[in-house]
């Protein structure tokens, strides 16, 4: 039979292994959070079913808002993850090109009239063709930082300055709006299903790189390329191709997100739009305890670090934090919860928790 002692050892080092876990970073934040919502409202937590302008069933509450409006978030974090393992470095223009991605959307479907009467184009259509423009952006982005060897948050600042004038120049400065109901299903609810949809399709995403990290050697070798670049190209590796691949992912990830953008409003505001976004994203991998160096990461722990940013964000929104106020208060705690996550901090815990390992074994 087990002691006490044996008992209290075992759950000691299982709690040190779950800790030491870097998913257990963003999931812990996550629940501070809640519990703070608990604490301070319990309404935080209500979900109400009710019925949209067409009489369609529509789920609301904040926790709705934290999957509808954390689903652009999440997707975005997913190529901001691959784009910082393979580069040591984050791309900023991520924002602006979503700008571009959704007026290029609404310029194959409005043609050239900004206001028709019927879609000039089928929406699958005109989504194919932003993903093209957004995946040749994040390649542009993705060769000046793997071939011209620029840093990539220098790089990507050309089109974090130009990009949103691009997207005004794309529909000659006008505003196009789509009157047909067909495009608010992707940034709203599909007629029948009160969950929004685009946390249906985030979880498609997810399944998708999910798969393609599973069954392809994508995860191996940016991190190879991150970790260290010449030893990847000695291994046999093409580190120019895997940075290059990064950026044209995280362009596909803008283009769906330009999609969700768009279609929340049928049209688009080039100044407004993804404002700041890509700030959130890069905090979204921060704080799933991913280097911002580069190699290694954790795809799940910037996913589920994409949805506390926007639980932070809905939070402060709730307590009615002024809004040009949000970014100190995000600022303060997310600072908090990187540094808590940080490598230094862990390797610290790990060393903490192995000195009490062996004393309670001696």
């Amino acid at each position: 039979m087990q002691t006490n002692e044996t008992k209290k050892a075992g759950a000691s080092s299982f709690f040190g292994r779950l800790l030491r876990k870097q998913v257990m970073i963003p999931l812990a934040a996550l629940l501070i959070l809640f519990l703070f919502n608990l604490i301070m409202d319990p309404s935080f937590f209500k979900i109400e079913l009710g019925y949209n302008s067409a009489g369609n069933p529509v789920l609301s509450g904040f926790l709705i808002t934290i999957l509808d409006s954390g689903s652009e978030l999440a997707i975005l974090a997913i190529g901001m993850t691959l784009v910082t393992a393979a580069t040591g470095g984050q791309d900023i223009s991520v924002g602006a090109t979503t700008a571009i991605a959704g007026s290029v959307l609404l310029r194959v479907l409005c043609g050239t009239n900004s206001r028709p009467e019927t879609l000039q184009a089928p929406i699958i259509v005109a989504f194919l063709a932003a993903c093209v423009v957004a995946m040749l952006f994040g390649a542009f982005n993705g060769v000046l930082v793997a071939v011209f060897k620029i840093q990539p948050m220098i790089a990507t600042l050309i089109l974090y300055t130009a990009g949103r004038s691009i997207a005004a120049w794309i529909n000659n400065n006008e505003l196009p709006v789509v009157s047909d109901e067909t495009l608010t299903y992707f940034g709203e609810f599909i007629p029948g299903i009160p969950i929004p949809t685009p946390f249906f399709i985030a979880v498609a995403c997810m399944i998708v790189i999910g798969l393609v990290l599973k069954f392809t050697n994508l995860r191996l070798y940016t991190q190879a390329v991150g970790i260290n670049e010449n030893s990847s190209r000695l291994n046999g590796l093409n580190p120019v191709f895997i940075k290059i691949l990064s950026f044209v992912i995280l362009g596909l990830c803008v283009a769906v997100v330009g999609l969700i953008k768009v279609s929340r409003i049928s049209t688009i505001n080039y100044s407004v739009i993804a404002k700041d976004i890509e700030m959130d994203a890069i905090l979204a991998v921060a704080l799933g305890g991913n280097a911002l160096s580069g190699g290694k990461f954790n795809m799940t722990a910037s996913i589920i670090g994409a949805y506390v940013i926007q639980c932070l964000t809905t939070t402060l929104y709730k307590f009615q934090v002024r809004s040009d106020a949000l970014p100190a208060y995000k600022a303060v705690v997310v600072i908090v919860l990187v540094i808590v996550s940080a490598p230094v901090v862990r390797e610290k815990f790990n060393a903490f928790m192995a000195k009490r390992k062996v004393k309670e074994a001696a």
